[in-house]
C-alpha cells in the first residue's frame, strides 16, 4: 500500500477501480478536442488515452490516520450493487476489502466515513450484503453525509435529476444508490448528517463546495504549515486544472460546480496545498499555481502511479 504524511495525518491510497471511462466528449460536453491535444504532454497517459480519445479515471478511497482515529473518504463503487447504466461497476465482485486488510484496516476498525457526496462511486462499500440484506460495512464508524445530498437523493422527494451522461439523467440508478448504500446507514443509526460544516478532529474540518451535488463537500487537512484539500468530483480530471470552466456532464448544477471549483483551487494555490480529487489516477493528488485563467501542476503526490485493476 502507498502511504504519504501531511501534517501528522498518514495518507493512504486504496484504489478499487481504474481504467478507460468514457469518450472526452461524453464526459467534458464543453472541451474541444485543442485543450487535450494542446495539454497531451503531461495528461496522456495517466488521465487521457490520445488513441481512443477516452479519459482514464480511477475509482479510490483515501484512509486517513489522523489523532488515533481511522478515517476512509469515500467508499467506491462496492460490490454486488445494481448499476446497469454504468457497466464498468455493475454487479462487480472485486478485492476491495482484501485491499483495505493489505493498509492494515479491519472493517470495524473504521471510526469515520466520510461521503463527500452521494453519487454511486462514493458510497458503494458503505455497505455490503450479508445473507440477501444490505448492512453497513463499518459497523463501528460514523457516517458523516451532507444533508443537502441526503434530502435530494432520497426516492421519496422525488427530485427531477440533472446531472448523467450525454446529459441523460439515470433517476433509477440514483434511487438504487440511496437504497442499497445509504438507507441501510440511515436505519441503523450511524450516519450523521451536517450543513454548514463540519469538525472532524483539530486537523481536519468538512466544508460545503456544492454544484456536483447540492451537499458536495471538501475535507480540509491543515495541520501548522501543511495543507491538503479532499475535493471529491470538483476535478475529474487534471485537465481541469488548466481549463477550470470545464465542466463535466455529472452535476446537477454546472455553473455552481465551476464557481465552487474555482474558489477551491484558488485556496490551494494559496496555501501549497496538496489537491486530492477522487477519480485522479497517476499520482492521484498534486499542488497546483496560478497560470494565466487557469493553473498548473507544482509537483505530484509521492504515489506512485497506479496499474489498472478494472
Amino acid at each position: 500500500m502507498q502511504m504519504i504524511e501531511i501534517g501528522g495525518v498518514e495518507i493512504t491510497r486504496l484504489v478499487e477501480w481504474q481504467a478507460p471511462l468514457a469518450p472526452t466528449t461524453a464526459v467534458f460536453p464543453d472541451s474541444t478536442p485543442a485543450m487535450w491535444q494542446d495539454n497531451a504532454s503531461w495528461l496522456a497517459p495517466d488521465f487521457w488515452d490520445p488513441r481512443t480519445d477516452h479519459v482514464v479515471c480511477a475509482v479510490q478511497t483515501w484512509i486517513l490516520r489522523s489523532e488515533g482515529r481511522t478515517i476512509l473518504v469515500d467508499t467506491g463503487v462496492g460490490n454486488d450493487k445494481h448499476r446497469p447504466r454504468a457497466p464498468h461497476w455493475n454487479r462487480r465482485h472485486g478485492d476491495f476489502l482484501d485491499r483495505l486488510a493489505a493498509a492494515g484496516v479491519r472493517p470495524e476498525d473504521v471510526d469515520v466515513v466520510v461521503n463527500t457526496h452521494l453519487h454511486g462511486d462514493h458510497v458503494g462499500w458503505n455497505t455490503r450484503l450479508v445473507d440477501g440484506a444490505w448492512v453497513p460495512t463499518f459497523p463501528n464508524a460514523r457516517y458523516l453525509m451532507p444533508r443537502a445530498d441526503v434530502a435530494y437523493f432520497d426516492p421519496a422527494a422525488g427530485t427531477r435529476l440533472r446531472g448523467g451522461f450525454g446529459g441523460v439523467p439515470a433517476p433509477e440508478t440514483a434511487a438504487a444508490m440511496f437504497e442499497d448504500s445509504v438507507a441501510p446507514v440511515l436505519r441503523a443509526g450511524l450516519a450523521e448528517q451536517w450543513e454548514d460544516g463540519y469538525r472532524v478532529d483539530s486537523r481536519l474540518t468538512l466544508e460545503p463546495a456544492p454544484g456536483h451535488t447540492p451537499g458536495s463537500s471538501v475535507l480540509r487537512l491543515a495541520s501548522g504549515t501543511e495543507h491538503a484539500l479532499f475535493i471529491g468530483d470538483l476535478v475529474h480530471s487534471p485537465l481541469q486544472f488548466a481549463e477550470p470552466g470545464c465542466d463535466t456532464c455529472l452535476s446537477e448544477d454546472r455553473e455552481q460546480a465551476t464557481r465552487s471549483r474555482l474558489r477551491v483551487l484558488e485556496q490551494a494555490a494559496a496555501t501549497h496545498a496538496l489537491v486530492f480529487p477522487a477519480h485522479l489516477p497517476g499520482h492521484g493528488a498534486a499542488e497546483v499555481r496560478r497560470r494565466g485563467g487557469g493553473y498548473e501542476v507544482v509537483r505530484w503526490a509521492g504515489f506512485d502511479a497506479t496499474d489498472p485493476v478494472a
